[in-house]
């Protein structure tokens, strides 16, 4: 399990600048450039079992956040961790950090297994908490957090990076508040992935702990589905998932696709871990956007046999076709979450929004047909 862990590591931060969230390599040579004279918070992160983190920290970093201390029990990941951000205290247990008064956030992208128990610790210890996705995975824990957030009155966030880290998705939620494409009826979510099964931790390969392949990925397009269409009420109309091509791994799930019923619009969604090798990126994502009067299609990390690059949006309307770089738009969500933490405010996400999405993820989990095909 060790060397397991040792090897994603190694393959995914090798391969960051392919990722959502890492744009930077893992040195000292790329710090994050934030605007802010003087930090806005403070924050520290308990809990490092995926390379999400990093696009996290950097985001609250961005946000005008200034990361303080960091605790985790494998060594190995500490090691990468520091690496990267030189400047953090090591602490010696969690309960080091949540007794920090000065320590407005935690941030965790720990096994998603424990984030949800972990995120109530920090609520109850009087702190805000952003968790990487899947922030909650089953409905158990997902009562459980809803109850301890409705009496501690603290922020319950999970980074939504397909949403939140992505430029072209960013300028995609402009043109639609702009009225470009009339109003939204529905979205198609595509979150396909490579597997590298030599290099993932035993934990990966195990529903119990990463919560299913829907509550995993499928949580990213639940958001983009409620963002998009402004549905605040939603229910699962059918799902299912299978594990059409890994039984070395029975508990794993490497296929899902979901249909979602909302009060403004309607979704379809697909996620699956077959993304081949000679594509040139970890997964094709897409998302398209269809209005009374137009539609949007996000290419989110590549434009397949025409660029390498990802940000790429199609734009088709009654009046023209076109198409926009999103390289350069800037991501709103650091300085909206720290904006929220001192302010007590939603703009980065309502709360709602943030447990709809999951909780509609989850459904769509549990309550999904398992499917098989002969051989």
């Amino acid at each position: 399990m060790e060397n397991n862990r040792r090897d994603f590591l190694k393959n995914t931060l090798g391969g960051a600048a392919g990722m959502v969230l890492s744009s930077a390599v893992v040195s000292k040579a790329n710090p994050v450039v934030t605007p802010y004279a003087e930090p806005r918070i403070r924050f520290s992160v308990v809990g490092i079992n995926h390379n999400h983190i990093f696009g996290m920290v950097d985001a609250v970093t961005r946000g005008g956040g200034q990361l303080v201390a960091v605790f985790a029990k494998e060594q190995d990941l500490l090691d990468t961790f520091t690496k990267r951000y030189p400047q953090v205290k090591v602490a010696t247990s969690e309960k080091e950090i949540l007794e920090d008064k000065s320590n407005q956030l935690v941030l965790t992208s720990g096994i998603p297994s424990e984030r949800a128990p972990l995120g109530i610790r920090v609520m109850k210890s009087g702190k805000d908490f952003l968790s990487d996705k899947p922030g909650i995975t089953t409905l158990e824990q997902l009562e459980a957090v809803r109850k301890v957030q409705k009496e501690t009155k603290r922020i319950y966030s999970i980074l939504f990076s397909e949403r939140f880290e992505n430029r072209a998705t960013v300028k995609a939620g402009e043109l639609v508040k702009a009225g470009a494409i009339g109003k939204v009826v529905q979205t198609i979510g595509m979150g396909p992935h490579r597997i590298k099964t030599t290099v993932r931790p035993d934990w990966f390969f195990d529903k119990n702990k990463f919560g299913g392949i829907i509550a995993d990925i499928g949580s990213h397009q639940c958001d983009q589905f409620l963002f998009f269409t402004g549905s605040t009420k939603a229910e699962v109309v059918t799902s299912q998932v299978g594990n059409l091509n890994h039984p070395e791994h029975p508990l794993f799930e490497d296929f899902g696709d979901v249909m979602l019923k909302g009060d403004k619009g309607t979704a379809y969604i697909r996620v699956d871990w077959f993304s081949p090798d000679g594509l040139k990126t970890w997964g094709d994502g897409r998302l398209t956007i269809l209005g009374t009067e137009g539609y949007i299609e996000i290419r989110k990390n590549i434009d397949i046999a025409n660029r390498t690059t990802g940000n790429n949006l199609y734009l088709v309307t009654n009046q023209e076709t076109k198409y926009i770089d999103c390289n350069d738009v800037e991501l709103p969500f650091g300085k909206q979450l720290v904006d929220d933490v001192l302010n007590r405010t939603e703009t980065a996400m309502t709360q709602e929004h943030c447990f709809l999405a999951t909780e509609l993820a989850i459904k769509a989990q549990t309550y999904a047909k398992k499917i098989s095909f002969s051989k």
